[in-house]
């Protein structure tokens, strides 16, 4: 272009800079409108072959390998879901469990596989109480009764076997790789090793996996060393996991059979056993995936596609955008009081409901219809006052029922046939339970938190749970995880999720708002301060960024406001005719999207 300089070459202004007019600019203007001719300051990945995006950049890579290879997006997501476990251990995992949507671009169908934990055939509804009816503090995310039945293996294998395209050991080939060369440990995972070392130092068999000696002429084994002895991994080192990677080569040969029954499964069993036996053999070999409809609304035209229960993520989401849909919220601007206030009090009243009705439909009768229904989301939206708080105190679950007829990591896939995946699976709590499987480098989930272990009794992120969701053997604890694939036009347009807990919820539906009301494309969505309201405890928790006067209007309305830590980091892809767009949360630079491009 005629404006653009060289680096080397200085620019050399005239003595007198030439007027302007209204109708006539000047060079110079014409020069700056040239350069400066978009309002977007972060940009995504664009390719024309497909997109993968996830929370580490190894594991991206992995799933953009198996597009380049031939697969679809199915094929590219169980090589990420396989890759995360190893690269990505305080949330990748083959021992804990999640949800995903798939859109079958062949048969134009949208399938929702459930591979959620389940509660052993052992578990009481007062498992986690003392003799006094008090929670055992710790016993629900620390202790091997914490454990829900893993399904992440059974439902990689499943989604890689009826809507895949590759064999099974072709898509895990990366995952056993980088498990059994190493990969280099980065700042962000070094930190929360670091975090986190009381929670793995109590097991011997994690600290063989993940922590190594103070200096090399020491010669005690790992697991009998002393605290003081040792030291979790740095950045820069290599990490290599032999255990887990001769587990999954068993699972590629194999596959689910090989994880859930055979030496695996012993060696999980025998590291959990306790003076009850809160897991057994039977337990694995007795896992069942289920098959949903996923649960759909409609905002401004789009059509929004999430996970029905035993996920609250879906129904919750639905609902808060139905509320929100009767506001202008384009008019009221990204990041302004009137916007979150709305959001918040949105957020409160769908919280309330998750308290009160949701939980394992095979237990429950969850009023799904009703609860996603406009005409709800209409005779809720009185108790909205547009200009003041409504005081959780003051707010109790409504009633869905007349409107009824008759955590964590995420990732996102699509492929140049129109097939999308998004994923989101879990641990719970980082890293899980905490507790290797010795002689498999299994990490296994402590997801048994995630039941109301006292109804009433706020769990480890602080959401109170009701009778739905207390525990009882063989039933799927309550999640928040919210994968999500939009629809516009009739074809898919978005795909997206984020982990992060009870925060899960909110986070998606902001991304949603910022990109369909504010216009912003995916990285600018993933990337403005969030916030977040729950219902109880009974405050708007914000990230660092909003306005000082967007934080005091919002208390003159009502609002208890914290600053807190960052929440959630969105994995997204988007198409636009042939173009591919990826997005990755920059709260995690590890994380990345990988893109490939069609050959010429």
């Amino acid at each position: 272009s005629s404006w653009a300089q060289s680096p080397a070459t200085p620019v050399t202004l005239p003595a007198t800079l030439p007027t302007t007019s209204n109708t006539t600019p000047s060079a110079a203007n014409t020069a700056v409108t040239r350069y400066d001719n978009t309002l977007e300051i972060f940009q995504p990945v664009i390719r024309n072959g497909g997109m993968v995006a996830s929370e580490q950049h190894l594991a991206s890579a992995a799933g953009a390998e198996m597009l380049r290879q031939g697969g679809n997006a199915v094929d590219a997501a169980v090589a990420v879901g396989f890759a995360l476990a190893v690269v990505l251990p305080n949330a990748g995992n083959i021992g804990g469990g999640g949800f995903m949507l798939i859109h079958d671009a062949k048969s134009n169908s949208n399938v929702a596989l459930d591979f959620r934990e389940i509660a052993p055939a052992n578990a009481t509804r007062d498992m986690y109480l003392d003799a006094n009816g008090q929670v055992i503090p710790g016993k629900s995310t620390r202790t091997p009764y914490s454990v829900g039945i893993p399904g992440s293996v059974a439902g990689l294998t499943q989604a890689l076997a009826e809507h895949g395209t590759l064999p099974l050991a072709q898509v895990i080939a990366p995952a056993i790789k980088l498990a059994s060369e190493g990969f280099t440990v980065s700042p962000v995972l070094a930190e929360l090793f670091s975090i986190q070392r009381t929670h793995l130092e109590r097991w011997p068999s994690t600290r063989a996996v993940f922590f190594k000696h103070n200096d090399s002429s020491q010669t005690c084994k790992l697991e009998q060393c002393p605290a003081s002895a040792i030291r979790t991994y740095a950045a820069g080192e290599t990490l290599v996991q032999k255990d887990l990677a001769e587990t999954l080569k068993i699972i590629s040969t194999q596959g689910a059979k090989g994880f859930y029954t055979g030496e695996v499964a012993q060696k999980i069993v025998s590291t959990l056993s306790g003076t009850d036996q809160p897991m057994t053999l039977s337990d694995l070999a007795h896992y069942k995936t289920e098959v949903r409809k996923p649960v759909e609304g409609q905002y401004r035209g789009v059509q929004i596609l999430s996970m029905p229960p035993p996920s609250s993520g879906g129904i919750h989401l639905i609902q808060m955008l139905n509320l929100l849909e009767r506001y202008p919220l384009k008019q009221y601007g990204s990041g302004s009081a009137q916007s979150i206030h709305l959001m918040a009090e949105s957020a409160r009243l769908a919280y309330a409901d998750r308290a009160e009705y949701l939980g394992d439909p095979a237990f429950v009768n969850v009023p799904q219809t009703g609860l996603i229904s406009k005409k709800y989301a209409d005779e809720l939206s009185v108790k909205i006052d547009p200009q003041r708080m409504t005081p959780s105190s003051k707010v109790r679950a409504g009633q869905p029922a007349p409107y009824e007829s008759d955590q964590t990591t995420h990732f996102s896939v699509m492929d140049a046939q129109g097939n999308v995946v998004s994923c989101t699976y879990t641990l719970n709590l980082s890293f899980g339970s905490g507790i290797v499987a010795e002689g498999t480098g299994v990490l296994p989930n402590n997801e048994m938190d995630d039941f109301s272990v006292k109804p009433g009794v706020p769990n480890a992120f602080g959401l109170v749970g009701g009778d739905a969701n207390a525990v009882a053997p063989g039933k799927r604890p309550l999640s928040s995880m919210t994968p999500v694939i939009m629809i516009r036009d009739g074809k898919p347009w978005i795909a997206t999720g984020s982990p992060g807990g009870a925060r899960i919820i909110t986070t998606v539906l902001q991304n949603i708002v910022n990109v369909i009301d504010f216009d912003m494309n995916i990285a600018e969505a993933a990337s403005v301060p969030r916030m977040h309201h729950q219902w109880t405890p009974d405050f708007i928790r914000v990230e660092r960024g909003f306005s000082p006067d967007t934080i005091k209007l919002l208390e003159s309305m009502g609002h208890s406001v914290k600053v807190m830590p960052t929440m959630g980091r969105v994995q997204t892809v988007q198409r636009e005719g042939n173009l591919f767009f990826g997005a990755s949360d920059p709260r995690n630079p590890d994380g990345a999207p990988v893109g490939i491009d069609q050959s010429k």
